[in-house]
């Protein structure tokens, strides 16, 4: 199970790696600002190509090597347990390194020709706008912190009958393999884990829905459409990652109570459901969202282009404004949002959650 788990991963690390560069923004090209008029260059459309290309090359090399050094589909042995970890570190790595070497050849290329020199850039509001964001409201992120707070109380009223060696770590086949000595705190660790994720979740829905909403002054309905559909469905992956997490801790939480629970074919079946729906979903929302507008293609009118702001972002993925607002923005490279890292609250929306969740995580173990 763990097998086919891995590989499903290594297979979809590669799959949305290659996908990346067409479901961006039609004027953003690795990182950089493009002007509509030239967003269909023949030279940026290969660089698009190779780097999809070299991607597909270097991940069946990672797909031959895992199925050779792995050749029993059944399980991965002790010895290998790094290699799928390895294989996937490395294809992230061989595609930052790409993308950085694309992302400077594009720079060069604009340069060269001089793109958007001679056009006037304009910045496009539309207040009517936010009347049509779909996000989903703070309240229904409420209804799995009260299934968390459940557990807890459940836990602490059936604290006799947990073990004496409290799991902190499962592996893939869904059995724990690491565990520390039951304490109050210890027992309850896990759903305070869940609830310090539900309350990031709650945040980051909550920051996303008041920050800005940049249109295009060239194609003003395209952007508005994917504008929208970025954050309607952001919003919905999140909260689906949200129970499907809640789902997942609160039943390792039950089983631990109740060993007897599930069989051992459930707990194996249970990490590979739960990475299949996840993996699946992000496909979904990445070709909603990165085809969101494209049938919409009215140009404004001649000689003006989108405002350019290539000089707040650091090597076309890291934000840096401190004249904007928004403490997420949609991303230049790939499908979701990234920090204005400007913006000091971003930090304690992200980083807060993340140093509770290790504290919590070091001070059982």
């Amino acid at each position: 199970m763990d097998f086919l788990l891995f590989l499903i991963i290594i297979v979809f690390l590669v799959a949305i790696q290659m996908a990346t560069p067409f479901l961006v923004k039609r004027n953003i090209v690795f990182g950089v600002f493009i002007p509509d008029e030239y967003d269909r260059d023949a030279k940026l459309i290969s660089y698009k190509k190779i780097y999809a290309w070299l991607i597909l090359i270097f991940g069946l090399i990672g797909v031959a090597i895992y199925l050779v050094l792995v050749p029993n589909g059944d399980s991965v042995h002790s010895n290998l347990l790094l290699l799928p970890l390895v294989i996937q570190f490395s294809l992230i790595f061989v595609s930052i390194a790409l993308y950085f070497y694309f992302h400077a050849k594009t720079i060069q290329c604009k340069k060269q020709m001089g793109w958007g020199e001679n056009l006037k850039q304009l910045k496009v509001t539309d207040l009517s706008v936010r009347s049509k964001d779909e996000m989903l409201p703070w309240y229904l992120y409420l209804l799995p912190m009260v299934v968390t707070i459940g557990i807890i109380g459940y836990s602490i009223l059936k604290y006799r009958l947990l073990p004496e060696q409290i799991p902190t770590h499962w592996g893939p086949n869904g059995k724990p393999d690491a565990f520390t000595g039951k304490n109050p705190f210890s027992a309850i660790s896990l759903p305070l884990i869940m609830l310090t994720m539900q309350v990031m979740f709650l945040s980051i829905n909550e920051m996303t829905k008041r920050s800005g909403i940049k249109l295009s002054a060239t194609r003003t309905e395209a952007s508005r459409i994917r504008q929208l559909t970025l954050r309607k469905y952001s919003s919905w992956f999140m909260f689906l990652t949200n129970i499907l997490i809640t789902l997942l801790f609160s039943f390792l939480q039950l089983q631990m109570i109740h060993p007897n629970l599930a069989d051992g074919t459930l707990l194996m079946a249970i990490p590979l459901i739960f990475v299949f729906v996840i993996l699946i979903s992000s496909v979904l929302f990445a070709l909603k969202v990165g085809t969101a507008g494209e049938k919409t293609d009215i140009k404004s009118g001649d000689g003006i282009s989108d405002f350019d702001e290539d000089r707040y972002w650091k090597g076309g993925l890291i934000y840096f404004n401190k004249n904007d607002p928004s403490i997420f923005i949609e991303k230049r490279f790939g499908i979701g949002w990234t920090l204005n890292f400007a913006n000091p609250i971003g930090y304690i929306i992200l980083f807060g959650p993340l140093a509770i969740i290790l504290f919590i995580s070091f001070s059982v173990s």
